[in-house]
């Protein structure tokens, strides 16, 4: 990318936060795990501790983890560069985009623990009720997921450490995984969810901070000011398609495009994506709405702020606006960082994306390698493998998952592709799956050929009906004509909505004969015998102790709620709250956004305290203190190994302290 402002900070520093930073985070996590196998028995040496870290994480360290889990660098850097794009209606169907499909996920997940509560991967349940066919192109289809997810922010946060620093973009993609698969190769998904809680502790602190810091300096001073200096823009620099040309609007066409684009694409990423599989009920639906505020709040902020400060001379590139290539590489959060703060500003932001993509990473590599180590190794290569084989295969996908990752991040790069494109290319290849995979889980009809045909047949359409109508608006399909909206919307809509017609008709015709739910039961925990040699099955799982009339009972309860919140969130979000200020077709006064600003800034705090506070007072400091303390915790407070659940009449005690199992890939 030529023509860009002077890094503000060295080289050193890019490399000392990339490697530096991410070898401490390594160390520390090392020392953690080690420290959990001592005082709790935590024992990442076996698959169950690894892979599901026992089922055994709590609702806040959940509900942390589930901020965390859609806390993408992508999101940090692109809600707000959209916001500059188009105004004050994106970060809304942005975070309405994903929220709602947290709450959502959470109906599904019960339906995956009352049916498979043994399973590893949603892989392994795909593979229980459809066989080998379904089960390798549920592989491709996670693993498409995940590369996509894992890319896409690896080639946004790569561009934005060589916008601070000057290091070398290439060096970027292949040394940002690199702590991250350390600490994951010897904690496992324990770690990752101790790691979640760090990251996300620190981007809260800084993103809160930057908000409050916009508003306050001097070039602004208030939200009020910030309304003044916004507002005039639209005769200078119009939205196209906005109402007026204003970015303080509802009433904007690219928005609402960009919405229904986001919405589908990230419904099939939380439903396909093995780490929203590995979290707990509860934290879905109290997770989902806090993460609501980050780039609801962040987004308008700091990306209309941006607007504002360009203006003067403490913005990077001033006198000039920034260019298309720019802002859509995702460099508006680094450049009015700068302008907030100036070398403080640029570390700050080198930082949280960071965190933000080594967060996400750590999730990633642990759903990938289950792929490699379960779905692949153990399924097709070693059908009795061990728990140290398993293992052994699990560290090699984690590596392998993060130089094939960067490897990609790379081809995109030097291709031309940057965080723009993907963003709305993303939901395209992933989309084809989400029904069929909704349909495994609660109906009972949809037969293996339904399940095979409709995704493929999703993917065939989603693509043709991409590259047609990039060809038919623009004259030629190329990766500028198929980054267009447009073509972008179309495909993506395709690709969503036309697999579920075509399994339905399938399964109506010729439904799935003789199934029944407890055929999934076949799946089982694995362990090693006595001696670790041999490859077993958990003989002291009982269903008939596991599913009891009050579990079962609790189980449809939740999963009711988690129904009823995921409708009610989408709802509120997305039909009742902006819909209806888009058809008004208004301008913001002074005080309406005001009140919008200081909306959006106490659903900040109070997603500052759900991801930094609530983990520690759902038991997260004792076991604190007996970690520091190296105590042994009391007999029978921490479960290790693979243990048979048990009943409580606690929401916790049921559902949040269990992971569920079936592991997806994450997106």
């Amino acid at each position: 990318m030529s023509g860009l402002p002077p890094p503000p900070l060295s080289q050193g520093a890019g490399y000392g936060v990339v490697v530096g930073l991410g070898a401490a985070f390594a160390i520390g996590m090392i020392l953690v795990t080690k420290q959990l196998k001592r005082v709790f028995g935590e024992d990442n040496k076996t698959t169950e501790t690894f892979m599901v870290a026992n089922r055994s994480v709590g609702t806040g360290l959940t509900a942390s983890a589930v901020i965390s889990s859609w806390l993408y660098s992508t999101a940090l850097l692109g809600s707000p560069y959209l916001t500059y794009s188009y105004g004050i209606a994106l970060p809304l169907y942005w975070a309405a985009g994903q929220s709602t499909m947290i709450c959502a996920f959470g109906w599904l997940a019960i339906h995956a623990k009352r049916k498979v509560p043994n399973a590893h991967t949603l892989l392994e349940i795909i593979r229980a009720r459809y066989g080998t066919p379904a089960h390798v192109l549920w592989i491709v289809l996670c693993l498409i997921n995940n590369l996509l997810i894992f890319s896409q922010m690896i080639v946004g946060v790569a561009a934005s450490v060589t916008s601070l620093t000057g290091m070398d973009t290439v060096a970027a993609s292949y040394l940002l995984p690199l702590g991250v698969v350390i600490y994951t190769y010897f904690g496992g998904i324990r770690a990752t969810f101790l790691t979640d809680y760090v990251h996300t502790f620190i981007i809260m602190i800084v993103t809160v901070w930057f908000t409050i810091k916009l508003i306050t300096m001097e070039d602004i001073g208030s939200i009020g000011a910030l309304y003044d200096l916004v507002k005039p823009l639209s005769g200078k620099y119009p939205v196209a398609g906005n109402y007026q040309g204003s970015y303080l609007t509802m009433t904007s066409k690219e928005c609402i495009f960009f919405g229904i684009i986001h919405t589908t694409a990230n419904t099939a990423i939380v439903f396909l994506d093995t780490g929203f599989w590995q979290k707990a009920i509860p934290g879905y639906v109290l997770g989902g709405n806090a993460y609501f505020a980050i780039p609801f709040a962040f987004g308008t902020i700091m990306g209309l702020g941006a607007l504002a400060l360009e203006q003067t001379p403490a913005f990077p590139t001033y006198p000039r606006r920034m260019t298309q290539e720019e802002v859509f590489s995702g460099l508006v959060l680094p450049y009015v960082s700068q302008a907030i703060a100036g070398k403080g500003g640029a570390v700050a932001v080198l930082i949280i994306v960071f965190m933000a993509c080594t967060s996400i990473s750590s999730a990633q590599l642990i759903a990938m390698s289950s792929i490699f180590s379960f779905d692949i190794y153990g399924t097709y290569i070693n059908k009795r493998a061990t728990n140290a084989q398993l293992i052994k295969w699990s560290h090699i996908g984690v590596v392998g998952s993060a130089l094939l990752i960067s490897t990609l991040s790379t081809a995109l790069y030097k291709g031309g592709v940057d965080l723009n494109w993907l963003l709305y290319f993303l939901g395209i290849l992933i989309c084809p799956g989400m029904f069929p995979t909704v349909l495994a889980l609660v109906w009972k009809r949809q037969p293996r050929i339904a399940a095979i045909i409709a995704p493929i047949a999703g993917f065939a359409a989603g693509i043709s009906v991409w590259v047609g109508t990039a060809y038919a608006y623009s004259g030629e399909a190329t990766i500028k004509s198929l980054g267009q909206t447009l073509p972008c919307l179309f495909a993506n809509m395709t690709s969503f909505f036309v697999p579920l017609p075509i399994t339905l008709v399938i399964s109506y015709i010729w439904p799935q004969p003789n199934f029944e739910w407890s055929d999934l039961l076949s799946i089982k925990r694995i362990e090693d015998n006595e001696h670790g040699k041999v490859g077993t099955t958990a003989s002291h799982f009982n269903a008939e102790s596991y599913f009891t009339p009050e579990r079962v009972a609790y189980m449809k309860r939740m999963s009711r709620i988690a129904l009823y919140w995921g409708v009610a969130t989408f709802l509120g979000q997305w039909v009742l709250w902006p819909l209806p200020m888009y058809g008004a077709r208004f301008i913001f006064g002074k005080k309406l956004f005001t009140a919008w600003v200081l909306v959006s800034l106490i659903w900040l705090f109070f997603t500052l305290l759900v991801a930094i506070f609530y983990p520690l007072v759902d038991g997260g400091l004792k076991k604190i203190w007996l970690v520091i303390n190296w105590r042994q915790s009391p007999k029978g407070e921490e479960s290790s190994g693979t243990i048979t659940p048990t009943h409580s009449d606690s929401p916790d005690g049921l559902v949040s302290q269990e992971v569920v199992l079936p592991e997806k890939h994450q997106a």
